[in-house]
Formats: C-alpha cells, structure tokens, sequence
C-alpha cells in the first residue's frame, strides 16, 4: 500500500523542521509555515469510542478542517452509536469497523486516535506510526516501560507526531504558571506532591460467562495475554487489572505527575518506592486503592504521590492537585489555573482558566501540519509515564526500585526487571 499520496506527503513536509519540543501555541502565532499549512483538512481514524474515544471525536470535530472518517469499536454498539453522532455533527457519515487495522489499511485516514483499554496504548501506536499514520494516544502511553521506548522509537522512524492526551501541558493557564517557575519565581524548586482522590466503589467478584454477542471479546484483549470472559471488566474496571490497566497510577496519577515532572525539571528518577494495598473493598481489584509513591531525583528533587480511590477529600481543598516547592515559595494547581505563595504561604498570584481538550487538540494538530513536536510528545509522555511504571513495579515487588538517571532502566533488581515488559499474545509482541 502507498502511503505516500500528495496530501500526506503536504502534512508531512514539516517533519525535517521539528524542534526539541515544548513549544506553546503563543510562541508559534504568526509562524509563515501554521499560516500556509492550517488550511490543509485532517482525517482521523479514532479507535475505541465507547467513553474518552466520543469526547475526542466531538472535539476534533469543533477544530477546523477535521474530518472523522473511519469510527472504529469492537463494541458494535458503541461504534454504531458515535459513527451517528458524527455524521450528525459533520454532516458527513464516518466509516464504522471493528479492527483497528482497517484504519492503518486506509490511505485516507492521516491521523490514528487511540483512546482503547492502556494495554492497546503503545501497540496501536507502534503499528499506527509504521503504517505511516499520525497518532494521537490516550493517557498512559503504553501498559509497560518496555512499550513506552519502543513507541518513542517507531515514531522517530517513521518520521511521526505523536501526542499523548496529557492536556495540562497546552492549557494556557498551566503553562504560564511552570514558565514562572522555570524563571525562578519560587526559587530552586526541591519537592513536588501530586494527588489525587475519588469515592469509587467495589467492582465486585465476577463471574466467567460467555462474552455478549455485541462485543468481539478476542479482539478486545489484541495483544493481551488471553483470559476468559468476566461479567465485570468490560467497559471499565478492566483499569484495576493489571493484564490490562495499571491502576489509579496510570489512570489518573499520570496527570499530575506530567505536571509536577514538567515544573521540577526532571526527567529519569534515582529510585522509586511505593506502598499501599487495597483496603477499603473486598472484590476483584488487583491494583491497590490506597498508595503513596516517592520518587527521588538527581540534584536532590523528589515527586510524592497519593492515590486514595475510595475517599474523595483531598489535600487543599481539591480531589486532584500539584503542589511545586521551591527555596522562595510554591505554587499550587488545582483545576485549570495556579495560586503562586511566597515563604509566608501569602497568596501573591493566582491565575484561571478554562480547561478542557481544545487547546491540546489544536497542538496536536497544528504539529501534524508543521512536522513540529507538540507539547505532549512521545518522548515526553513516555518519561512521565514510566514513573508510573516504575511505582507500580515498586508496589508489586515490594522492593525499592533503583534506576539508572540516564534512562529510567532498572538496575540490580531481577524481580522488578522481569516487570518491565510483559506477556503477549501470539504475533503481537510489539516491534519499532
């Protein structure tokens, strides 16, 4: 197949330009390259929609020239559903398929969205680059670390934008709040604690069956070590499964750690603990639903997380937050927005907005069009993703897991090491 046609070849004429990355949508305003490339139409193909895949279909749709061409679920319900949606919306009917692998054969499609269960995170977006496709991937960027570099990898060598949906790293608010501190208006920063809480209750014990008729259950698991049919994993709580999901930690922990990585200005960790369990129900859980982690940096920083799934009170007054602390003051994000405080705790800046998806998707977008890295690259959502690997494997070990600050690798822990990569099923094994 070629995928190589005059319009693909347009959206990727900007790829030899790319910068080192980060770059906010202010500084690119006026750019002679956004000016004669933002007219160019954008077709996605968005895998998995029965819940985050929806909400980025509409919101794609609200940014200019986009269309969604191929709505792709193995819950035909689910895709047949969004694809009337969007052709509602736009006017136009998308292409419904159950198999991903439909949108990697369509030469129209120019963007993969990939908003299915974590374990297919990194896989589709490692087939998706080679495929020659743009990605746009949901949060965690891949089910283990090992997944994580070879994504980095296959986008590198394909030449290809990928984002992950971290989108605290375009809101405006946000990132004038981290460029203050990265100019020192809280001093050398040390310490960041991220949190995050929620009133989740039991999941229950489930029971093998038969898997419904409306759900293609085989390629739901793709490339999953295979397991029978539970009457209670689909559609969500296969997060708390660690065949599938990585717990509260990558769910949601992955959030404020991006943040609390980004102000701090660190990369791969020193070492990693983590302790927790699950406490409050008796059901089939496997991830814990209390847990702190700690993760120690070089140049003596340090980012803490806690995850209490079951109790919705949060530290200040929020159920999510980051707070960064320097030698002269902190500041604190909660929502959209930042309260800056001195040494006193004396509030001396506080700055909101809204939130949402809009401007992360105009990054994403706008980079595939200029061959620009966008704000939540793959090498950026891989070295905030690992850290939640890493306390995950430091949970499950219950050991402390030491790193090498080159490149977040495990060192002289065979038990965690074994925990890097994962099972797969046959002729999935994922390859750059």
């Amino acid at each position: 197949m070629n995928y190589q046609s005059d319009r693909r070849n347009f959206l990727k004429a900007g790829a030899g330009i790319a910068a080192a990355g980060g770059f906010t949508n202010a500084a690119r305003t006026g750019s002679a390259q956004e000016a004669e490339s933002s007219s160019e139409k954008i077709v996605l193909g968005i895998m998995g929609v029965n819940g985050r895949g929806k909400a980025i279909a509409r919101g794609m749709m609200a940014q200019p020239n986009v269309e969604i061409g191929t709505i792709c679920d193995v819950d035909r319900r689910a895709a047949e559903l969004t694809a009337k949606l969007v052709a509602k919306d736009q006017g136009t009917a998308p292409n419904v398929v159950g198999d991903f692998r439909n949108i990697l054969d369509d030469d129209k499609i120019d963007v993969l969205v990939c908003a299915a269960p974590n374990h297919w995170h990194a896989p589709a977006t490692i087939l998706g680059c080679k495929a020659g496709k743009h990605v746009y991937v949901e949060k965690p960027c891949s089910h283990t670390a090992e997944e994580g570099e070879i994504a980095i990898a296959a986008a590198r060598n394909n030449d290809r934008v990928v984002q992950m949906g971290t989108q605290r790293r375009s809101w405006p608010a946000l990132v004038k709040g981290i460029g203050k501190v990265h100019d020192g208006a809280i001093g050398d920063t040390l310490y960041a604690r991220t949190w995050y809480n929620n009133r989740r209750g039991p999941i229950g014990k489930g029971k093998t069956t038969a898997a419904p008729e409306w759900l293609d259950w085989d390629l739901w698991q793709g490339p999953a070590a295979r397991q029978e049919f539970k009457d209670n994993v689909v559609h969500y709580n296969w997060h708390w499964h660690w065949n599938w999901g990585n717990g509260e930690l990558g769910n949601n922990g992955v959030h404020g750690i991006d943040v609390a990585r980004w102000g701090l200005g660190v990369t791969y960790p020193e070492s990693v603990t983590a302790t927790g369990g699950r406490f409050r129900h008796d059901d089939d859980q496997e991830t814990p639903d209390t847990m702190m982690v700690s993760m120690k940096f070089p140049n003596e920083k340090m980012i803490t997380w806690e995850g209490l799934s079951w109790s919705p009170l949060g530290a200040l007054d929020a159920s999510f937050g980051v707070s960064i602390h320097g030698t002269e003051g902190s500041i604190v994000i909660r929502g959209s927005g930042y309260t800056l405080y001195d040494m006193k705790n004396k509030e001396i800046e506080t700055e909101t907005a809204d939130g949402g998806d809009a401007d992360h998707f105009a990054d994403f977008l706008d980079a595939v069009r200029t061959g620009r890295k966008p704000n939540a690259d793959i090498e950026i959502a891989h070295q905030s993703t690992l850290l939640c690997h890493l306390g995950n494997i430091a949970y499950r070990t219950g050991s402390v897991v030491k790193t090498d600050p080159a490149n977040g690798h495990i060192v002289d822990n065979a038990h965690a090491q074994d925990l890097w990569g994962r099972e797969y099923a046959e002729g999935w094994k994922p390859k750059a």
